[in-house]
């Protein structure tokens, strides 16, 4: 896991994006991300996005510090363990209700083969099968969907998916999904 001494940086590294209800987003430096082994530009705005859980970070993500570690981990897995570019998602949601910066608005991802360059995609940090996320990790979620929309990373007439409607898997675990399919731009399963 890569070494992060102080956390103190945090408060000089979060990321505002200027007005309206956009949230506050700890950038890669603020969680002390590697640097990335390529990047490719993701042309916006973009019609999708899709919702992740970790599964990573179950029970030891409630403080920044602690979400920090996790995020640390996941970005580890994915370019060690997969041998991706960096970490797959776009943004990911802590149980401190923080958002933390991912590959960024106009990276093109490695979420969700065959979305990837047309989607954002967001993961809730945990394992959310059988419980939901924080009302924190949810709210966050929302508000920064409506930032993309807002600031024309994401298209008004988006479609939002859970990771499984785009792929064979459990993502974003049995509680979450049923929690986004809820929301009014909740799409139908992708063909």
């Amino acid at each position: 896991m890569a070494s992060f001494s102080s956390y103190a940086i945090i408060a000089a590294t979060v990321l505002t994006v200027v007005a309206g209800q956009c949230p506050n987003i700890t950038s890669r430096a603020g969680w002390g991300a590697r640097p990335p082994k390529a990047t490719a530009v993701m042309r916006l705005p973009v019609s999708i996005s899709v919702i992740h859980h970790s599964v990573m970070g179950e029970g030891n993500c409630t403080t920044t510090p602690e979400c920090i570690g996790v995020m640390q981990e996941i970005q580890d897995f994915h370019m060690d363990g997969n041998g991706w570019d960096d970490i797959g998602y776009t943004f990911l949601i802590g149980g401190d209700g923080v958002i933390y910066e991912g590959r960024g608005w106009n990276r093109t991802g490695a979420h969700s083969p065959g979305y990837n360059d047309i989607s954002i995609g967001i993961c809730l940090i945990g394992n959310f099968m059988d419980h939901l996320p924080t009302t924190g990790q949810l709210e966050a979620a929302k508000s920064l969907i409506k930032c993309g929309v807002e600031r024309n990373f994401i298209t008004n007439d988006y479609q939002l998916y859970g990771h499984r409607d785009v792929r064979d898997t459990d993502c974003p675990g049995d509680m979450l999904y049923e929690e986004i399919s809820l929301w009014p731009e909740k799409a139908t399963p992708a063909p």
